[in-house]
């Protein structure tokens, strides 16, 4: 089988990233703004997954994931994704007690940041694991995820942080995951049912975060070929964390909970190899979509830089705000005032295309609603990236108890 594994033929709906319907609007932006984002619902629960000759797959016949709320089903662990061409030079992941994007900064809090990586300093790197996609290869599952090396391309033995100026070439994946361990594969622990032999890290958690980037996407260098899948389209983008551990290019939908809805936000993505300068955000959730494959995608975009590095990132509000945006004055400082990151939200709104989700709620009666125990989680995350590193394992073993 090929390397370039994504060039197998899977269904349209368990596809993630190939069947997006692109942009008609010639206007670029600096702010893509997307109001009342969450609903109620659900999405299936993996119960079993296993790439043998088989390709045992099973969904749960008789219960649900239930989410809820502002920001669900995003709102549960996500996974941070990266396609080339391109180069990550800096990464922070923040969290905060609550932030209205809408509103004035008395009403919100400041971030505290509990994730980061500067390819300028690798030793400051913080609860981050750098990941793959060249682990044991199956053929309903793909590739599974492993440590990924320094160059970004190849399997590690261990967790191992990217190189500086590290270029990712076309097709070419890496993620990133916290520090924080997955408890064994079960559907009844956080990380759920995942693929045997896996690296298995938790995803970062938080009903109100904020993910921020400083990255270059220069123009393909590599002569085009049918072998590509996703020529000169680079992209940075968030999965429900369990989507990667289970499988993220599957060709059975019962090997994943994406094709039921458990969450994808592409924050900074080119979709079409005809409009390679344009980078659009798109839900794969089903609020207020029919087909979770074609999603919402705005019409306006950021124009993509091929020459020079950008700086951007997106914001999950309290009120079911999503923002992705530009700009040319953000630090990734340890902790960023809710004022500093008002200003620039309002100092791109003359430059802003904005819409609305539909509103829409699942009728069901759930006994627990995932996503309660975020802000635990976040913490123990950050415990990991400090010198409690102990306590933190303490506690998250309580938590999978109780």
């Amino acid at each position: 089988m090929s390397e370039k594994f994504k060039k197998e033929k899977v269904d349209q709906l368990i596809k993630p990233f190939k069947w997006k319907k692109g942009s008609s609007s010639s206007d670029a932006v600096d702010q893509l703004w997307f109001s009342n984002v969450g609903f109620n619902g659900y999405y299936d629960i993996v119960e079993h997954v296993a790439g043998n000759s088989k390709c045992e797959c099973y969904i749960m016949e008789d219960d649900h994931i239930y989410f809820e709320g502002s920001n669900a089903p995003l709102n549960q662990p996500l996974s941070v994704h990266f396609r080339g061409p391109l180069t990550l030079h800096k990464f922070a992941f923040y969290t905060s007690d609550s932030f209205y994007a809408d509103e004035s900064s008395s009403s919100s809090s400041d971030w505290s940041r509990a994730a980061y990586y500067d390819d300028s300093d690798l030793t400051a790197a913080s609860n981050v694991t750098f990941m793959n996609h060249k682990g044991d290869t199956s053929k309903c599952l793909g590739r599974a995820i492993s440590y990924s090396d320094s160059t970004g391309l190849e399997k590690a033995s261990n967790s191992t942080v990217l190189a500086k100026d590290t270029l990712i070439s076309s097709d070419d994946e890496f993620m990133i995951f916290s520090t924080v361990s997955c408890p064994d594969s079960s559907v009844y622990d956080s990380c759920g049912v995942y693929r045997e032999g896996i690296p298995a890290y938790e995803g970062f958690y938080g009903d109100v975060k904020l993910f921020l980037f400083e990255f270059e996407t220069p123009t393909e260098t590599q002569t085009n070929s049918s072998s590509f899948s996703a020529y000169d389209m680079p992209a940075i983008w968030l999965l429900n964390a369990q989507i990667p551990r289970q499988s993220q290019y599957p060709t059975n939908s019962n090997c994943s909970c994406w094709a039921s809805g458990c969450g994808e936000f592409d924050i900074f993505e080119v979709i079409n190899g005809t409009n390679t300068d344009k980078f659009l955000s798109t839900f794969h959730t089903f609020q207020g979509v029919e087909s979770i494959s074609t999603g919402l995608t705005q019409d306006a975009y950021f124009e993509r830089d091929t020459s020079g590095s950008m700086i951007g990132g997106v914001v999950f509000d309290s009120n079911g705000n999503t923002i992705s945006f530009m700009t040319d004055s953000l630090s990734f400082n340890e902790s960023i005032s809710a004022s500093d990151l008002l200003d620039i939200i309002s100092a791109n709104k003359d430059d802003e295309s904005s819409t609305a989700l539909s509103s829409v709620s699942a009728t069901y009666t759930a006994t627990s609603i995932t996503g309660s125990t975020s802000s635990f989680k976040n913490d123990v995350a950050a415990l990991y990236s400090s010198k409690f590193a102990g306590l933190a394992s303490l506690l998250l073993v309580f938590f999978n108890i109780f």
